[in-house]
């Protein structure tokens, strides 16, 4: 009798289990991939789709497609991502509700809309919940998941940083443009006849030639250019143009045929522009630089640079000075931060030059480029540093590869003991004025500005150096911007040494940026007076 009350209990507790409501998960997004269906470029996926909204049928959209496992509202997102700290921004999203089964969705982004990698984010909700799909912040050796769209522009990078003058320099051009022009701009002088590019406020070179590009409109192509023998040492730029209006640019440093053929150097950051460069390579949706994801512990050299192809920060910085340069007709050799680092020794370097100036933010240098500026300044060299931040970092370039390895200040080697500063604050400061109070004791910084103790010029931020006590003895505090960030202030510095050398730092990152300005620009042509 009793195994019939046994089967009899379990048919009871099936029923009773059978008529509870199952657990319903938050609906799924399966199979998620993306096209700009049609031709692919060279390193699409099922999870990156390069798109050029130029409206000429190829590559004007990107298609989204996925399968529900069950009714939702689906909402998807672009997203841009910035440098470090600036959070990341939605610039388009796309709200549908959906039945269970196959879609498909299209963002078909607007004419001109910047070219950059978007990551793509999907919200997903239902009535039992909802799930998020992509947009994860990078992370050591592991990918981001999720899909990405690749605006493609003209993107435009040399395979070298710097090259003679008469040497032939060779140049990578990805677009998907039917054709090309191609055309050389530089600064060489107050008079120079010519075109005037808007971006650069740079002279053309040579005519524009256009190339036939219907062969290289899925992938990048290499062009080999001859640079013309009689230019001049200097900051010169490649400008491509497509018949559609996009136009990229790339910067090229010709240095000269040797050392000293003028006896003052201006120095270009080429290592800070890539550092500085959040351009995403790779298609993961993040810039390649520590300066947008802290997993990245080195840059690719090689890349393009975002917004056009135009370094960051170029027109308030290296840029201003080498138009002031031009306009005022001073006669330098240019160098990059690889020629610097190929001199030789500290007296290579001093019997080359007397005066080494650094026209941006010398950020990151090697080992060798720190002893070779410090020997010149030991040997009575002079040094001007026009911008905040200089030799902070110290930063190895292997191949086409820069390392960032660590603060110099931290490896034994404080930065104010050769600038007479350090920076000591960054962010975003309220661009607050320099205040005088070096005018007795320099006098000769200050004449023809009409400046004097107390009085006030500028307005600057961002990023401020300031002394400390590793600064040289006898360092004059020429002007000071006081809590420019936060209680923070920034110091204007002049030293100079037993061996006679000279050493001018003006403190804050877009001093540059000023030169516009009668006493500003009186200013530095009394401290370059003096140093050269």
């Amino acid at each position: 009798m009793r195994k019939p009350l046994v089967l009899v209990a379990l048919l009871a507790a099936v029923l009773v289990a059978g008529s509870a409501p199952a657990a319903v998960a938050p609906p799924r997004l399966l199979g998620l991939s993306i096209s700009n269906g049609g031709r692919p470029f060279l390193g699409d996926t099922r999870q990156l789709a390069t798109v050029s909204p130029n409206g000429d049928g190829l590559r004007d959209r990107a298609l989204v497609r996925f399968h529900l496992d069950q009714a939702a509202r689906v909402e998807l997102q672009v997203v841009k991502t910035s440098s470090f700290g600036r959070p990341p921004t939605v610039v388009w999203r796309l709200r549908r509700s959906l039945a269970p089964g196959p879609h498909a969705l299209t963002w078909k982004p607007a004419r001109g809309t910047p070219d950059r990698t978007y990551l793509l984010r999907f919200v997903v909700k239902g009535p039992s919940g909802s799930r998020v799909y992509g947009f994860e912040r990078p992370r050591p050796g592991r990918p981001t998941s999720g899909l990405v769209v690749r605006i493609l522009g003209v993107d435009v990078a040399f395979e070298q940083r710097a090259y003679t003058a008469g040497a032939q320099a060779s140049a990578s051009i990805a677009t998907d443009a039917r054709n090309v022009r191609v055309q050389f701009f530089g600064y060489p002088g107050p008079a120079s006849p010519g075109e005037l590019d808007p971006k650069t406020g740079a002279s053309a070179m040579t005519p524009a030639v256009t190339l036939d590009w219907r062969g290289h409109r899925a992938s990048p192509h290499v062009v080999d250019f001859s640079t013309s023998e009689t230019w001049p040492s200097g900051l010169y730029f490649l400008r491509v143009t497509t018949s559609d209006g996009r136009v990229g640019y790339a910067p090229v440093v010709l240095r000269p045929r040797r050392l000293g053929e003028h006896r003052v150097a201006v120095v270009l950051p080429t290592n800070t522009w890539q550092a500085d460069n959040v351009r995403d390579a790779n298609g993961d949706g993040w810039g390649d630089s520590w300066s947008a994801d802290r997993s990245v512990r080195a840059v690719d050299l090689r890349r393009a640079y975002l917004d056009f192809g135009l370094p960051d920060r170029f027109g308030s910085g290296a840029g201003a000075v080498i138009s002031w340069l031009s306009r005022t007709g001073k006669r330098v050799d240019y160098l990059s931060d690889d020629d610097l680092a190929a001199v030789a020794s500290g007296d290579a370097l001093r019997r080359a030059y007397d005066l080494v100036v650094f026209a941006g933010s010398e950020e990151y240098a090697g080992r060798h480029a720190y002893d070779v500026v410090r020997r010149f300044r030991d040997l009575g060299g002079r040094l001007m540093f026009l911008s905040a931040a200089n030799f902070h970092w110290r930063a190895e370039r292997k191949a086409s590869t820069l390392r960032r390895i660590g603060p110099w200040r931290q490896l034994g080697q404080p930065e104010a003991a050769l600038v007479g500063v350090q920076v000591t604050a960054s962010g975003r400061g309220g661009g607050k004025a320099y205040v005088v109070q070096g005018a007795s004791a320099a006098p000769w910084v200050f004449a023809g500005t009409g400046l004097s103790d107390g009085s006030t010029f500028g307005r600057f931020g961002t990023e401020i150096d300031a002394t400390t006590r590793q600064s040289p003895p006898g360092t004059v505090v020429l002007a000071r911007i006081p809590r420019a960030i936060g209680r923070r202030s920034a110091e204007m510095t002049y030293y100079r040494t037993s061996a006679g050398a000279e050493v001018f730092a003006t403190g804050v990152l877009d001093f540059a940026s000023a030169l516009a300005q009668p006493a500003v620009a009186q200013l530095l042509e009394n401290v370059w007076a003096r140093l050269a």
